[in-house]
């Protein structure tokens, strides 16, 4: 393939009075330069056609350049450079595209760019750390959100730390975070305590979180469920739901202890029916049989730490002894039973499930003072 450009072309660079001709010439240009079979005289030429247009006083042919050397590995950096740093219209492809540019450029133009500028970077593909903190600490709402919604970004988890805190604010941030396929620990936890109970849910879904929040967060949304002992025990949803949390890692003992004393009981079963591997049914009548074997056979099947079995034994008792009788703070009454029996019977419960209990166990005392005698 031999160049298509000319010395002949460069003189009607130089004199062409039309922006449309120039334009096209740019076009024309942009297209040789990016083709594989230039000798190194070519090569020159092209490029020093190039360095003429990216100094063209009209807009549209420098736009014209830009947008067909987006992706021209051989562009040199200085006309890449310029081209960036040039208006909107004409920066925008390069910015978008252009693998000339390093991370000190990008940052560069982030730090003093427009804000167009800087969601133009957002958007690239394979962001550094370096240029997506630079994001988060300059740019506007818009461009971050980008950022966060850009799967292929590198982000450091300080610089997550820090949108969390300077976009505190902005749902639309938080929730491109949560959606992020990773986050570290660290920040999906504190995500936890900034977004509404929905996206609560999807940190649980997507990310880890420490076992006490997670357990927080699941137990929060089966809050409203929970008329009686055997509500949603049949439930498809719950059941789906425990078996993705499994498969996932994240059905955890402390989740299901938790679960059972707070009054969850459809919660317990199918957790233990789906980490135990056998019907639900089939793990009710064990979960309930009196001699408390089955209960023990189907613990250790689902491979549940044996330091909590006593705890989950006890709670287990109260639930076969206590009935509801449909009198008002029902289920308050209940978890006071459950929790205080699994806290004076069950000495292996770890501190951090412990102190979690006694936190219920206050609440329920607290908002409903009548029911502390019945505690126990």
């Amino acid at each position: 393939m031999s160049l298509s450009l000319s010395s002949r072309d460069v003189a009607r660079l130089l004199s062409e009075p039309s922006a449309e001709t120039r334009a096209e010439l740019a076009a024309k240009v942009a297209d040789n330069l990016d083709a594989a079979a230039l000798t190194g005289a070519e090569i020159g030429l092209a490029r020093d056609i190039v360095r003429i247009l990216a100094r063209d006083v009209e807009a549209t042919v420098r736009a014209a350049l830009s947008n067909g050397l987006r992706h021209t590995r051989d562009l040199p950096h200085d006309v890449a450079l310029r081209l960036a740093q040039d208006i909107d219209d004409v920066a925008l492809p390069m910015l978008a595209d252009s693998l000339v540019l390093s991370d000190e450029d990008l940052a560069d133009i982030v730090r003093q760019g427009t804000p167009g500028k800087q969601a133009a970077i957002a958007g690239r593909a394979d962001i550094s750390e370096a240029v997506s903190d630079a994001l988060i600490t300059h740019a506007g709402e818009p461009a971050v959100a980008r950022l966060m919604a850009n799967d292929s970004a590198a982000i450091a988890e300080a610089s997550l730390d820090r949108a969390a805190t300077r976009f505190a604010g902005s749902n639309a941030i938080k929730q491109a975070m949560v959606l992020r396929p990773s986050l570290p620990i660290a920040v999906a936890d504190r995500l936890v305590t900034m977004v509404s109970r929905e996206w609560q849910a999807q940190l649980v879904k997507r990310h880890a979180l420490p076992p006490a929040a997670a357990a927080d967060i699941v137990l929060a949304s089966r809050e409203q469920a929970i008329l009686h002992l055997s509500a949603g025990a049949s439930d498809a949803a719950l059941s789906a739901m425990i078996g993705h949390m499994h498969r996932n890692g994240r059905l955890t003992p402390t989740l299901i202890l938790r679960a059972l004393c707070t009054g969850d009981i459809a919660f317990f079963e199918a957790a233990m029916a789906v980490r135990g591997d056998v019907p639900l049914a089939n793990a009710q009548l064990l979960i309930h049989d009196p001699s408390r074997q089955g209960l023990t056979a189907l613990y250790r099947k689902a491979e549940l730490p044996e330091s909590l079995l006593g705890a989950v034994r006890a709670a287990v008792d109260v639930v076969d002894e206590t009935g509801f009788d449909g009198n008002a703070r029902d289920l308050e009454r209940f978890r006071a039973r459950v929790i205080s029996r699994v806290l004076t019977t069950a000495e292996s419960v770890d501190a951090e499930d412990a102190d979690y209990l006694i936190d219920k166990l206050g609440d329920v005392l607290v908002h409903a003072p009548e029911i502390s005698a019945a505690a126990g």
